[in-house]
């Protein structure tokens, strides 16, 4: 029993509501003991920024009066409250000594993380039940944007407003009750669309402020006592949308047999059975049986460690547990029992944790109905982690995800894999090779580019060489008439010269002049690098099977509706989507649930066997170890897509106070650090392998683009425009001498020569 305390409250939020709680105070402890209690109120500042400097003024004065220890925190608003309880988590003096009891319902899960691993000593309460659908279609009522609430204040709903939320089905209830007993009550108390009440308008505290019937008189309504008694015979509870459970009234209105989960932290850090206590106190009777959950703990793992006998419970998820093939005949069933029935990743993990913790000797059960486990909506849990709390195991070893909600009820050791949800779908079929397949190493823009330059190439060494004088060859006609003048590179010995240049073949011509050497070998360059990048492309193109997947990341499947996507129902892959803040996984999660039929799946077997049959229609998200496990087992036509959508471990459960736990964490520590279990992931998930694992490569990757070959179409113009200047000069060259030698202008030799060039034909005879 409490001999003094400190009540620390909000002034002008609720001196009012905190002078009542006060007086029902001070008769519970006089009836409960007839001693006197020293009671002080202390105001906290307005500004909630200030806490911190209170807490350490506060502080000093209690170190000179040492006797008051227990601090009664009745702040207004829960907002204000988390300020408070982050200052009292911050603050840097020794609170070992300090008992803070939080005087409201507000004492939210995120509270009993924060103050999880501190040494402070807390004591809250909670009534509302946040896990039901209820909450959570009220809370984005209340959020809707036309509220203009805040986005801090978006997280939690506070108590108050769930209270509003039952007094407004506790009034219905009364109503509908009332009007059961006589549905002609409120007839004559409406007319015209006003209330009446005993002959005059309206209901008034207040008759004088009745302008219109000044002498009034006062008088309560006239069927109060029948919506009274309604009221006092309401019974509703959560299967009628209730949020803080059972609700129903004494003779004197007050509410009885409702429950509070009391949470309890004591910082006794070297106990692991005192660190966190939930109670249920009960209205009317107090704490039930299970506020011994610590003791009762330790009695039943001292007793289970007596046996020396293990209860290891699991479930059948392949390749983390799986049956025996041979024990799934009829025949052999008689002689597979015990533990040597399974197999598996999980199975080999146990054995190793036995091999290196003394006296460890389990037995394997399984789950009832194979699953992992999920809270009720009566607060109980299913599955794994519903025999964990049950008592029925005292290990967990599966594929059980570490999430927030289950680290609340037991405790999970240190990792001992990291996976993800990542997406399956069903593997696109080969593409079949065309006729002109041949032609895909390389895209059709680097095509087009090479007939641009084969046709640019070819007028370039046509224009060097009829530029160029060394090109010409003149020979004397044998019965000395005259002289033949002749060029071989024509329109077309150009156009077949690049052609056979390009095919790696030869030809009969080949230029003179230093200007069509230039040229071609710029061509000879790019059609090495062309040719050489073509046959190494095809060679990779023609070997590898080149397959492209519809999508290739979680945003390809959130914008898209030809291919539909679900997951697994009640587990942690659901309450990642249900819970995630990030958009895209909202909007994912509000498809998934308004899909008929529905696209959710009983069991992760169900989702992959859909993606099988649905023809490539159906995407599956599940954690990227059956993902990548179930991709090389037969007939091989799943695979996965994309990166993984977040990070989680798995992790061997225990229940709290465990004696097992820290051994297995250190164990567990052991195995990764000589990469033991790395050897186990290769075992069951690679070398056991059924598909071939063979690279692939989409389409998109397969072809040769401009940017990679840009380079040779750069040397390749280079080099056709220094054959041109040679030619140029050449050509300037070799007029100005001819011209000297004719005695003529320059300027008209060149001339002569241009039409010359370009007029007569490569094989003329000129008599001169």
């Amino acid at each position: 029993m409490f001999q003094a305390f400190v009540i620390v409250f909000n002034r002008f939020a609720n001196i009012f509501v905190a002078a009542i709680n006060l007086q029902w105070i001070f008769y519970y402890l006089h009836m409960k003991s007839n001693t006197s209690v020293n009671v002080e109120l202390i105001e906290v500042p307005q500004n909630g920024n200030e806490f911190p400097d209170f807490l350490r003024k506060f502080n000093l004065k209690r170190l000179i009066n040492e006797s008051v220890k227990h601090i009664i925190l009745d702040i207004s608003t829960s907002e204000r409250q988390q300020k408070m309880l982050t200052a009292i988590r911050s603050a840097q003096f020794n609170q070992l000594d300090y008992h803070y009891i939080v005087a409201n319902y507000d004492f939210l899960p995120y509270d009993v993380e924060m103050f999880q691993n501190d040494n402070i000593n807390i004591t809250g309460f909670q009534i509302i039940n946040r896990e039901v659908k209820e909450y959570w279609n009220l809370k984005k009522f209340i959020t809707n944007e036309s509220f203009k609430i805040e986005k801090k204040r978006k997280m939690n709903l506070e108590a108050k407003l769930i209270f509003v939320h039952d007094a407004i089905l506790v009034a219905k209830e009364a109503f509908d009750q009332t009007l059961k007993r006589n549905d002609s009550l409120f007839y004559q108390n409406f007319r015209h669309g006003d209330l009446y009440n005993r002959g005059y308008p309206g209901i008034y505290c207040h008759p004088e402020m009745d302008i219109n019937n000044p002498h009034r008189p006062f008088t309560t309504f006239e069927h109060g006592h029948a919506i009274a008694r309604g009221l006092r015979g309401v019974k509703i509870d959560t299967n009628d949308g209730t949020l803080s459970g059972r609700i129903e009234f004494d003779r004197f209105g007050l509410r009885k047999n409702f429950d509070v989960t009391v949470i309890d932290l004591v910082s006794n850090t070297k106990s692991a059975f005192n660190k966190k206590e939930m109670m249920t106190w009960k209205q009317g009777t107090g704490f039930l049986a299970n506020r011994t959950f610590a003791e009762h703990t330790r009695k039943r793992f001292e007793s289970s460690k007596s046996k020396k006998i293990v209860k290891v419970v699991t479930i059948i998820t392949e390749p983390f547990v799986m049956v025996k093939r041979i024990c799934e005949s009829e025949s052999n069933r008689t002689e597979c029992k015990g533990n040597e029935r399974f197999e598996g990743f999980c199975i080999d993990l146990l054995k190793l944790l036995s091999d290196r913790m003394e006296d460890f000797q389990y037995e394997i059960i399984l789950s009832e109905g194979n699953k992992y486990g999920a809270k009720q909506p009566d607060g109980s849990w299913d599955g794994l982690i519903g025999s964990l709390l049950s008592g029925e195991a005292d290990v967990c070893v599966a594929s059980l995800t570490i999430n927030q909600e289950r680290e609340r009820v037991v405790d999970f050791s240190k990792p001992f894999m990291t996976t993800g949800i990542s997406i399956m779908i069903k593997k696109p079929d080969k593409q079949e090779f065309s006729v002109f397949s041949f032609m895909q190493p390389l895209s059709t823009e680097i095509w087009m580019y090479i007939i641009f330059a084969y046709v640019g190439v070819s007028v370039v060494i046509f224009l060097v060489s009829r530029f160029s004088p060394y090109e010409w060859r003149v020979d004397e006609i044998a019965n000395g008439e005259g002289f033949t003048i002749s060029n071989d590179f024509s329109v077309y010995n150009c156009l077949w010269f690049t052609l056979a240049a390009f095919m790696q073949q030869g030809t009969d011509i080949l230029p003179r002049s230093i200007s069509g050497r230039i040229a071609s070998s710029a061509w000879w360059f790019f059609t090495m690098i062309i040719v050489s990048s073509y046959t190494a492309n095809l060679a990779a193109f023609l070997t590898l099977e080149k397959m492209q997947a519809p999508i290739e990341s979680v945003e390809d499947l959130a914008k898209q509706t030809k291919i539909k996507y679900g997951i697994q129902q009640g587990g942690s892959t659901a309450q990642f989507f249900k819970y995630s803040s990030v958009q895209i996984y909202q909007r994912m999660w509000r498809y998934m649930e308004s899909q008929v039929p529905t696209v959710f799946t009983s069991t992760y077997a169900e989702g992959i066997e859909r993606v099988r049959s649905h023809k490539g229609r159906y995407a599956f998200l599940l954690e990227a170890t059956a993902n990548e496990y179930a991709n090389t087992r037969k007939p091989c036509d799943t695979m996965k897509v994309g990166s993984n959508l977040n990070s989680v471990g798995y992790g061997v459960a225990t229940p709290f106070g465990s004696p097992y736990k820290d051994h297995i964490n250190l164990a567990i520590l052991a195995l990764q650090e000589r990469g033991e279990l790395k050897k186990l992931e290769n075992k069951w998930w690679y070398d056991r392998g059924q598909c071939d694992q063979g690279i692939t490569v989409d389409g998109h990757n397969a072809s040769l683009n401009l940017s990679k070959v840009a380079g040779i179409f750069y040397i390749l113009m280079g080099g056709m425009i220094a054959s041109m200047i040679a030619a140029l000069g050449e050509f300037l060259y070799r007029s100005r001498i001819e011209a000297r030698k004719g005695n003529m202008n320059s300027l008209l030799g060149s001339l002569a020569v241009v039409l010359f060039i370009f007029f007569l034909s490569p094989n003329h005879s000129l008599l001169l």
